[in-house]
Parts: C-alpha cells; sequence; structure tokens
C-alpha cells in the first residue's frame, strides 16, 4: 500500500468509526498513526527541499504576512497594490516561482507582506513547490488565506494543506506538558475539565513509543488531537483569516451568496476584496493590523514633549519590559520607574513597574537610575 491509499485508509476509518467509549482508545491510536504518518512524509519534503534561491527570508519590520492562495488567485497584484513590490503579474498559473517581499506601512507600522508561489492540493507532502512555501509559511506572525469568487473550494483545501503541514490556525497552543520518564508508564495529571481518561492517552502516546512519561494537561475542552499535537512538539500556531479576490468580477447578488458560504461554512466574515481596483483593501489592512495585535506607544523623554508622530509598535499585552528592551537592554537593569500618560492608569503621570501592561495610545516616560 502506497503513502496515499494508506493515508486514505485510515481517514476513512476515523470518519467511518463512531466515538463513544468503547471506541476513544482505538480513534486515538488511528489519529495519532495519521499524524505520525502525515509527520514523516512532511520532514521528509522539507529535507529534500534544499532552500532554493528566493526562498530564505530574512524577517523585517513589526510583523511578518504570508499570502497563501492557489495560483493566479490575485497575490502577486495585492502585494503591488499594499506595498508597491515589483512582483511579476500575469493571467497564468505560477507566475510568482520565488518568494517575494514587500512592505506595508500602516497605522505607524512596518509590516512585511510576503508572496509565495501558489500552493496547490498535496503542497504539504512536497507537491509542486510545496515543500518550500510551506517552509516559509510556518515562520509567519499572520496568514492571509486569499481565495477568489470563482473557487470557493480552494479555500477548503488550503486549510487542509496547512493542517498537514502542522500548522494550527486561530487557535491558542493547548497546555499541555509530556515530560519522558525512564520508568513508571503513562502518569496523567489534569487541571480543568478534561474529558479525557488515561487509556486514550496512553494508545495515543503509544504510536510514538512513549511507554513511560509523566503527563500534565491543563485547561477544558481538550481534546484527543491536543494530545497529538503535543506529542509531536512540532506544530506552529498562527493567526489567520480569509480574504476573498476578484469581486468586481461578479454582480451584487452573486457576491453576497459568496460572502454567505463563507460565513456559513467557516463561522467568520471573509473580507471582499478587489485587489486590482483597489476595493475594501483599506478593510483588508485594518483586519492586518488587529490580527497582529499591533498597539501605539509613544515615548515622551524625561523633560520634553511626547513624540506623537513616530509610535512604537508593540503587540497586546506587552509590559513595560517589553519596551524598555525594544528601546535597549540596559534600560532594564537600570529602571527605576515609568511614568504613563493614557488608559492603562487610572490617572495622568502615573508610576508603574516593569510588569505593568501598556495600552494603545499610551505616553510612556521611562526613568532609570543613570
Amino acid at each position: 500500500m502506497g503513502l496515499d491509499e494508506e493515508i486514505k485508509s485510515l481517514e476513512d476509518e476515523i470518519r467511518n468509526t463512531r466515538y463513544n467509549k468503547a471506541t476513544s482508545q482505538h480513534i486515538g491510536r488511528l489519529k495519532a498513526k495519521l499524524a505520525k504518518i502525515k509527520d514523516d512524509a512532511v520532514s521528509r519534503a522539507m529535507k529534500s527541499a534544499g532552500g532554493g534561491e528566493g526562498y530564505s527570508v530574512k524577517k523585517s519590520g513589526d510583523g511578518t504576512i504570508v499570502l497563501v492562495g492557489f495560483p493566479s488567485v490575485g497575490k502577486s497584484t495585492l502585494l503591488n497594490k499594499l506595498t508597491g513590490a515589483e512582483s511579476e503579474t500575469a493571467a497564468y498559473a505560477f507566475t510568482t516561482l520565488t518568494v517575494v517581499p514587500g512592505l506595508m506601512e500602516y497605522k505607524g507600522a512596518k509590516i512585511q507582506i510576503l508572496d509565495i508561489p501558489g500552493l496547490i492540493a498535496g503542497a504539504a507532502m512536497g507537491k509542486g513547490r510545496g515543500k518550500e512555501v510551506i517552509a516559509v509559511v510556518r515562520t509567519a506572525d499572520l496568514i492571509v488565506i486569499l481565495g477568489d469568487v470563482f473557487n470557493g473550494v480552494h479555500v477548503d483545501v488550503l486549510m487542509h494543506e496547512l493542517y498537514d503541514a502542522g500548522i494550527r490556525i486561530n487557535k491558542p497552543k493547548p497546555d499541555i506538558t509530556i515530560k519522558r520518564t525512564g520508568y513508571g508508564g503513562i502518569r496523567l495529571n489534569t487541571v480543568g475539565a478534561v474529558d479525557m481518561d488515561i487509556e486514550e492517552v496512553r494508545a495515543i502516546l503509544a504510536e510514538s513509543k512513549v511507554m513511560n512519561a509523566d503527563v500534565l494537561i491543563r485547561g477544558n475542552n481538550v481534546t484527543q488531537d491536543d494530545v497529538i499535537d503535543a506529542m509531536m512538539g512540532n506544530r506552529m500556531y498562527i493567526p489567520a483569516f480569509i480574504s476573498i479576490n476578484k469581486v468586481d468580477l461578479i454582480s451584487e447578488d452573486e457576491r453576497k451568496e459568496v460572502e454567505d458560504g463563507m460565513r456559513e461554512k467557516y463561522g467568520v466574515d471573509p473580507i471582499m476584496i478587489s485587489a486590482h481596483s483597489g476595493y475594501n483593501l483599506e478593510k483588508l489592512q485594518d483586519a492586518i493590523y488587529d490580527y497582529l495585535g499591533f498597539i501605539r506607544i509613544y515615548m515622551k523623554p524625561y523633560g520634553e514633549e511626547a513624540d506623537m508622530e513616530e509610535p512604537m509598535i508593540m503587540r497586546r499585552g506587552s509590559t513595560i519590559e517589553d519596551v524598555c528592551r525594544r528601546l535597549h537592554r540596559d534600560f532594564v537593569d537600570q529602571f527605576r520607574y515609568a511614568k504613563i500618560w493614557g488608559t492603562s492608569v487610572k490617572h495622568d503621570a502615573a508610576k508603574v513597574g516593569l510588569q505593568h501592561k501598556v495600552a494603545d495610545g499610551d505616553i510612556v516616560t521611562i526613568v532609570t537610575k543613570l
């Protein structure tokens, strides 16, 4: 049995087996075996990639996003509109043969956008240029899944390829620790409402020949797939959203039908755009900025006016310590206190410490010992 046949056989058996307590161990074992086979195939494809010209891109700016789509979906046109980069465009497939970077400046943020060769079905297993492309996608801070109004099914294929490549979109990394030991079998500890017993975990780990380990699962609604991902240890958790291009080529009613179909299938509103005409590109830029979790911090040198022209771009949840490290590593060692004007404090000019979380629009003064 070839690789494709073995994968299909396992997927069919999982799909046709009703999940209950009696079958949970069997299903868990099948899922773990399937994940191992796919992961081995992807790893072999990655190793054989060779890192050809154009596929090693140094990350720059405040964040990096990758445009993921089928060939000729309009990625190059979109990149050119957003950044002014020179990515060749043409009305035939596989125009982009290398990774083309561009820089978009928006709301004070410098955002690197990568136009990659189009993904096709089987890309995760190395078909087409998939092996090189997937390697680039795994380094992104955000994925824009770009479809077009004529081929909505492509979005399904792209989602599947990203999943097979170990990329989990719009999902927090499960809090699961698997620590191998030399004896004692599998020992399971849980914190939260975990509806999974030790036999299921034991069956999953056995597929990777893990017979002795301490397993700690924290959180609620943890699934077998989460445990399998923790066992593999190489999953990437990346935010993503769907955008549908070429809306200028269909009627208003057809556009609404596409939009409603995407909403019903994926539970989110796709961003409907036309890279050619520029329709809704500002909405797309807003989504990129928001999904990257950017906030703007304005620095005020001690005794001087705040610089309101060039904000420091940070991520939601950043602390004063993160701000100090961005300025210079010595600022942490020499830190005395910070003063803040803004929504993260109860009153202006409030003194705060290193662990204080900043908010969008805060004005910050760092006071050091020297």
